[in-house]
């Protein structure tokens, strides 16, 4: 019987300051990964002095993936500090106003999509490029509700997660057959800090009206660490056979 496992794989993990990403990077180094906490934020390092707190090996790197040379340095950090790279979980990301099509201003729309979609693109092909000669790797997309349906977010934040989901179809229907296994997954509501009071402050009422269901309320609020769980279940060797999966993990919200 498989078990999780991840002793001897080297892990790059996105916005691993807080939130998901800090407890995906928590998990892995308690199942044996090397991680390579990235975000942002200073709170990369706090992430490390955890881990390494608790036994783990990790390393920081604080920068902004949506820029593609801060892309290309996190993973060229993990080979050279680590000596490779097996799995890479893009999890950092931003929301937006909940505005739909008609509201949504440039800089808002750019921002998301750099964040959201541009740096997990980035991060991937500097990914492949390593994972690729050495047989294989595996790339967790952390998506959202919002990447299979239209009533989650706003615009900018849905088309983001969207085109996620279909960068990680393509990547692994592209690279099957050289060992790449590529995943999404697709939380509902997380007990994160996501909401900052930057986007409480400019939440477009009409929009988040006109596209919250009756239902959502009656959805319970995930932790992180459930997020975690299925993440490391993915990178591990026990997921072999799974790639270009598109995963709920809302407590039910999809099957409504």
């Amino acid at each position: 019987m498989a078990v999780i496992d991840l002793t001897g794989k080297v892990a790059v993990i996105t916005g691993a300051g807080s939130g998901i990403g800090r407890a995906t990077a928590q998990l892995f180094a308690e199942l044996g990964a090397t991680v390579v906490a990235s975000d942002i934020a200073e709170t990369a390092h706090e992430t490390v002095e955890l881990l390494q707190g608790a036994g783990g090996t990790a390393s920081a790197h604080v920068g902004d993936i949506g820029d593609a040379a801060t892309a290309d340095a996190v993973v060229a950090a993990a080979v050279e500090r680590h000596g490779g790279l097996h799995a890479l979980v893009n999890n950092a990301g931003i929301m937006d106003h909940f505005a739909g099509a008609a509201a949504v201003e440039d800089d808002l729309w750019r921002r998301v999509m750099r964040v959201n979609l541009d740096g997990p693109f980035f991060l991937t092909r500097a990914a492949l490029r390593v994972m690729l000669p050495a047989g294989g790797g595996s790339i967790i997309n952390i998506a959202s509700e919002a990447g299979i349906r239209g009533a989650a977010a706003g615009a900018a934040y849905t088309a983001s997660k969207h085109g996620l989901i279909g960068l990680t179809r393509n990547t692994a229907y592209t690279y099957a057959k050289q060992g790449i296994r590529a995943n999404a997954i697709c939380p509902g509501g997380v007990e994160t800090n996501v909401m900052t009071p930057d986007i409480q402050q400019h939440i477009d009422q009409e929009g988040l009206a006109a596209i919250t269901p009756v239902h959502q309320s009656a959805q319970r609020t995930a932790q992180p660490i459930e997020q975690a769980n299925l993440a490391a279940f993915l990178a591990s060797d026990a997921a072999s056979n799974v790639s270009g999966a598109i995963i709920p993990n809302d407590g039910g919200w999809s099957a409504g």
